[in-house]
């Protein structure tokens, strides 16, 4: 009977560093990095870019300061990583008129992809959303495609469209500002 108060109280104990080691396990863990307060294009804010960004310690943000396209500078792209894995990429790319773009069959994609209301034509999957746009200008007429795309495993399921489709509706108006789209 001495033996069983004693592996009790062992037990006991051991449960209790447990519990406080897990929860140190938990402290621990990265929590969201922390984000430039403006990126990509000078368009997200810190609070936009956030649900893609999941748990790590470094942020690097790679790319051009604008997306001010020309004949000549036919593409602008950011990247923003957290400890070397991709989170989000956002993209301009210009092309002459009367060119499009492709995309990926709708019909393998799981789930399929929608369209959306968004400039001349535009397509939302679970990971992203694209939008082109014919831009006729007094100076200079093109094909503009608009991209946006993260690591969604973070997030909540069923909640990335409205989160992709609320990014593109706050790019669309600078995105065309900056690469002179109807100029």
């Amino acid at each position: 009977m001495g033996r069983a108060p004693r592996t009790l109280r062992l037990l006991a104990g051991s449960l209790i560093v447990a519990a406080a080691l897990t929860g140190c396990a938990d402290e621990k863990k990265a929590a969201a990095p922390q984000l430039p307060e403006r990126t990509c294009f000078g368009v997200f804010t810190r609070s936009d870019l956030e649900p893609l960004m999941g748990d790590g310690e470094t942020v690097t943000v790679s790319g051009p300061a604008d997306a001010r396209l020309t004949a000549q500078r036919r593409a602008a792209t950011c990247n923003v990583d957290v400890d070397g894995r991709g989170r989000v990429l956002v993209a301009a790319t210009r092309q002459p008129l009367g060119q499009s773009f492709f995309w990926p069959p709708t019909d393998r994609s799981e789930p399929a992809p929608e369209p959306l209301a968004l400039g001349d034509k535009g397509i939302l999957w679970d990971t992203g959303v694209r939008v082109t746009l014919t831009c006729k200008g007094a100076e200079d007429s093109f094909e503009l495609e608009l991209g946006i795309s993260g690591s969604v495993e973070h997030m909540k399921p069923g909640t990335s469209r409205a989160l992709f489709t609320s990014l593109m509706t706050k790019y669309l108006e600078p995105a065309k500002r900056q690469t002179g789209c109807g100029a």
